[in-house]
């Protein structure tokens, strides 16, 4: 690796203390903000939880015992906030995405609204096993996270199996055509059934560790049907590519007669061939099949899929007539910028089904885009050009760009925090 990443280093190392918050107002408990002029005083869900991975890292190589102590009422009071407003909202299971020490009531109906992503219990099982299965803390609350993942389950989910947006506000990549502009409930997106599926995976691993098997049984045969459903519905053997699909289809009416009576659809939902960087999320997850990997790579890497630039993983393929690169907030824009979170959710991916020829630059370029942000800015960004690596938006982001420290981690052949 050829980058001078000093400068990024020392940044890291004397900036990640900066992410953590005090409790007060609506936030009981001590937390992590993403640490950037726009969120210096939020709670976000997945944002929180990836920025955990990479401030664990850090705390591993700069801190001791003493300052791991010290860290984890910060670490597992985001948690326990979460989990502080699903108690008042009892057995329903609601979660919100952002947490800030002003906010009002929850929304009226708990079951038509987006709520926080579905990687509260990855969060939590992180935490557990890079605790070495201490679990006592989460014990008493364990109950609501399991309200929780039930929400998504009874309310959030179509028959097909695939679980759906309730509309497209704050569904972590913004402004994804698959999703965003499009009817209420019409979106099985691929991000969110990849994050679904490691999230029953991870609330079952959370019970056995409680002693509650035969509960953890239940979720581990539901991750197993959401995976069936992903593969079934998601998959594309045409484009070896996993897509979003679209739910918004007229129902069948049974008894119907006259023309169109002799074939009634068969289909529960049609595939959305828009590439996305989400479709990498399957390797990430653990969806995808060993031939299913070596498609995807083979198509849209090492092939022109448009995705692969100087600078990492574009958001969105740049054959796309979406395709854009744009400072804009809320929505950000994830229609082709470079994210240090998307390139290092494709890195984990790639690695996991042994792509190491392939994730090896993609960790240098996102090392190298970063370490020269610090280098001339003093600060990191919230999205590249894909090109150019030139900063587009929001100086002295940090949140998930503290994964370069994973990274770093990797390249060196060093001890490296991984996500559960």
């Amino acid at each position: 690796m050829q980058t001078d990443t000093r400068a990024l280093e020392a940044y890291l190392a004397r900036h990640h203390r900066g992410v953590f918050r005090e409790p007060g107002g609506a936030i009981p408990h001590p937390f992590f903000a993403p640490g950037s002029h726009q969120y210096m005083d939020e709670l976000w869900d997945w944002d929180s939880w990836l920025t955990n991975v990479g401030v664990r890292q850090l705390l591993r190589q700069h801190g001791d015992e003493e300052a791991l102590a010290a860290a984890r009422i910060y670490e597992r009071g985001c948690i326990l906030n979460w989990l502080a407003v699903a108690k008042k909202t009892h057995a329903k299971g609601w979660v919100p995405f952002i947490m800030t020490r002003g906010m009002g009531e929850p929304p009226a109906d708990l079951f038509a609204a987006n709520m926080h992503k579905p990687c509260l219990a990855q969060h939590a099982a992180f935490l557990v096993r890079e605790d070495g299965g201490d679990i006592a803390w989460l014990r008493e609350d364990l109950m609501y996270l399991q309200y929780f993942v039930n929400n998504y389950r009874n309310h959030h989910r179509h028959p097909c199996g695939l679980y759906f947006w309730q509309n497209d506000l704050a569904i972590g990549v913004d402004d994804d055509p698959c999703t965003f502009g499009r009817p209420p409930r019409s979106s099985g997106s691929i991000y969110l059934n990849c994050l679904m599926y490691r999230e029953l995976l991870a609330l079952a691993y959370l019970l056995e560790r409680a002693g509650l098997a035969a509960c953890a049984g239940e979720y581990r045969s539901d991750a197993e049907a959401l995976r069936v459903a992903i593969q079934e519905h998601c998959w594309d053997e045409r484009d070896g590519f996993f897509y979003s699909v679209d739910l918004n289809l007229a129902p069948v009416v049974s008894g119907r007669w006259g023309l169109g009576a002799g074939e009634p659809r068969s289909w529960p939902c049609l595939v959305q061939r828009i590439g996305s960087w989400s479709g990498f999320l399957a390797l990430w997850a653990g969806v995808a099949t060993p031939r299913q990997a070596e498609r995807v790579v083979h198509r849209q890497l090492r092939m022109d899929g448009g995705f692969a630039a100087p600078h990492g993983i574009r958001t969105l393929s740049r054959h796309e007539k979406m395709h854009a690169v744009r400072a804009t907030g809320n929505p950000s824009c994830w229609r082709g910028p470079v994210w240090t979170v998307s390139n290092y959710l494709v890195f984990r991916g790639l690695l996991r089904h042994g792509f190491e020829s392939e994730a090896r630059p993609l960790a240098e370029q996102t090392v190298a885009l970063l370490a020269r942000d610090v280098e001339r800015s003093g600060a990191m960004h919230e999205y590249y050009e894909p090109d150019t690596g030139e900063p587009v938006l929001n100086h002295g982001f940090q949140n998930w760009n503290f994964l370069a420290a994973n990274l770093l981690a990797w390249l060196r052949g060093e001890a490296v925090v991984e996500e559960f």
